[in-house]
């Protein structure tokens, strides 16, 4: 099969194309380097991959590069943690609509003149933000208060586009949900600010490589947003990218939509404890609290059974194997400015 895939030089989009690749696919591969700038993947030379340096907000080219395609993978946007959604609120609603706008008229124009087969649109568990039902099933996004974020609201958009175009023009869709991925790449974005985190500067992106961050550098008491009390599914991106692959394969998830997260909840203080002792376990664990950002969701638990029996998919990476990889990897990029 050959799959278009937007954003390609991104956290997750790594991990997906990197999959494709390795289970047999031709993947395109198109991105702007906005975020982190050039990068050098491992696979840039693989014979099944072809990168177009390239806006995904340009329809013309977008067209160029879906027309001998099966399957696009919608994965560009502008994103970042909690500090950037309050620092480009409007930006981020206004390109990501532009960029999801772009994509879905060159879809329906291969679905119609060429031989696209399905959409497959990279929404956020943030859909859930206004939600007080936990574990959170698909569907309760329709029944939920919409998201507080730009972001958040943009993503439940996303959704309705994939809806709208199939309405209207049947073509053919999955809905596919991450939760708070982790793992390596996600680099210091070109365009983030450092803000003070106790007596540390960081470029605010996530709450896993922020606080390897800050204990690594060696913050003593470490400083947390809130009370720590914030919950999440942290989910390891190789095993969102494997989730992806089935949806893109299966014929189950055709026009249906799906939470892919780990089944286990973790609280923001419970993640601080677990990255302390994995860094710093010599050293009693101290921790203040800062003010938290506004819309930050205290819980956000999606159910994950339906992607388990329809798909047969489950996320099996633990937090703590997931932090094995991830913390010597920020521990390099620190050594090297990378992040």
């Amino acid at each position: 099969m050959k799959i278009l895939v937007s954003g390609s030089a991104g956290f997750i989009g790594g991990y997906l194309v990197q999959e494709l690749l390795e289970q047999g696919h031709h993947v395109v591969g198109i991105d702007n380097y906005s975020k982190y700038g050039k990068i050098v993947k491992s696979y840039d030379d693989h014979k099944n991959f072809r990168f177009v340096e390239g806006d995904a907000k340009d329809s013309k080219l977008m067209k160029e590069l879906i027309a001998d395609c099966d399957q696009v993978v919608a994965l560009a946007a502008i994103v970042g943690g909690i500090s950037f959604f309050h620092e480009f609120a409007y930006d981020l609603l206004a390109e990501n609509e532009r960029i999801m706008a772009a994509t879905f008229d060159a879809a329906i124009w291969a679905f119609q003149k060429k031989n696209l087969r399905k959409i497959n649109v990279i929404s956020s568990s943030m859909v859930f933000d206004s939600t007080s039902t936990y574990p959170t099933p698909e569907g309760e996004q329709l029944k939920c208060p919409p998201p507080m974020s730009t972001y958040g609201f943009q993503k439940l958009a996303c959704e309705y586009f994939a809806k709208g175009a199939f309405e209207q023009y049947g073509l053919p869709y999955t809905i596919i949900r991450p939760s708070n991925a982790i793992g390596i790449g996600e680099k210091r974005a070109v365009y983030d600010q450092e803000v003070d985190s106790g007596n540390i500067k960081l470029a605010m992106s996530h709450v896993v490589p922020d606080l390897v961050q800050k204990v690594l550098k060696g913050q003593v008491p470490l400083h947390i947003l809130g009370e720590g009390n914030q919950v999440r599914n942290y989910t390891y991106t190789g095993d969102l990218a494997k989730g992806i692959r089935t949806c893109i394969e299966s014929e189950k998830a055709v026009n249906e939509d799906f939470n892919l997260s780990t089944p286990v909840s973790t609280s923001v203080l419970e993640l601080a404890v677990m990255i302390w002792e994995k860094i710093r376990k010599d050293q009693p664990f101290r921790y203040v609290c800062d003010d938290p950002f506004k819309n930050d969701a205290q819980k956000r638990v999606p159910d994950v059974t339906k992607a388990k029996r329809v798909l047969g998919f489950e996320a099996r990476t633990s937090l703590s194997e997931a932090l094995d990889e991830v913390i010597p990897w920020i521990e390099n990029q620190i050594r090297i400015g990378g992040i």
